[in-house]
């Protein structure tokens, strides 16, 4: 009888178990970036895919989460980005799609006559989401913060 090896996991698979455990465990998104010294958002995307972990963090948020071994190896695994990994199916990013083709023209513009010729980059970058109380109900505030980096001549 042989024995066949379990195949590594990948990123994607990584993140279906972290989402399992997470419930399993109770714990928030903040918890876990506390747990590593980083931005809740940050340390949410980082979990499911996004950025890269090192083997200290990874073995930290292994811990939290009561993962095993092949789990905390593959969150090691370099990212997996793009439209592939985003199921534009779910609400929150079906209206994210609808406000960016609403707005998407607008914000372009106004970047463009604040800063000049450029975009805002997705790498140098920052996110932050809160709650702001309101008496018709509350409200969402999204904040991404990019660097500006302006196209060049050469």
């Amino acid at each position: 009888m042989s024995i066949t090896p379990i195949p590594p996991l990948d990123r994607l698979q990584a993140a279906t178990a972290v989402l399992a455990a997470k419930r399993r465990t109770g714990l928030a998104w903040a918890d876990l970036g506390r747990a590593i010294d980083r931005s809740t958002e940050w340390t949410t995307a980082a979990l499911l895919g996004q950025h890269p972990l090192t083997a200290e963090q990874a073995a930290a948020l292994g811990s939290a989460l009561e993962l095993d071994a092949p789990v905390v190896e593959a969150l090691e695994l370099p990212p997996v980005r793009g439209a592939h990994v985003v199921d534009t199916s779910e609400p929150i990013v079906y209206r994210l799609q609808e406000m960016v083709q609403v707005y998407g023209r607008t914000i372009s513009e106004l970047v463009r006559e604040e800063f000049g010729d450029g975009i805002v980059s997705a790498i140098d970058f920052e996110m932050d989401l809160r709650r702001v109380e309101d008496p018709k109900g509350d409200r969402v505030v999204i904040t991404l913060n990019g660097k500006f980096l302006p196209y060049r001549s050469w």
